[in-house]
């Protein structure tokens, strides 16, 4: 399944990144499981999307659950719980 990331405000600032297209594994189907799938990406990746660490997510601009089930070329964003205006 291919999905687009969307990263904002300090989430983005940390990755030096606002968007990529990535093909995800067939275990993951999630948006709970695209969480944990960053987190192997490496040290960066999981400093920022840490569970300690408290992140919004939002998929096709709606805010979710950790547990939705996601669609091959759906979007999944992720910020912090306040961003600026």
């Amino acid at each position: 399944m291919k999905i687009q990331l969307r990263f904002f405000a300090s989430v983005r600032e940390q990755l030096n990144c606002s968007a990529e297209l990535v093909e995800l594994p067939k275990s993951v189907q999630t948006a709970y499981e695209v969480r944990e799938f960053l987190i192997g990406r490496g040290e960066l990746w999981a400093g920022v999307f840490a569970s300690n660490r408290s992140i919004r997510m939002a998929y096709n601009q709606q805010m979710l659950s950790a547990d939705v089930q996601l669609q091959d070329g759906g979007e999944l964003a992720f910020f912090p719980p306040v961003t600026g205006g």
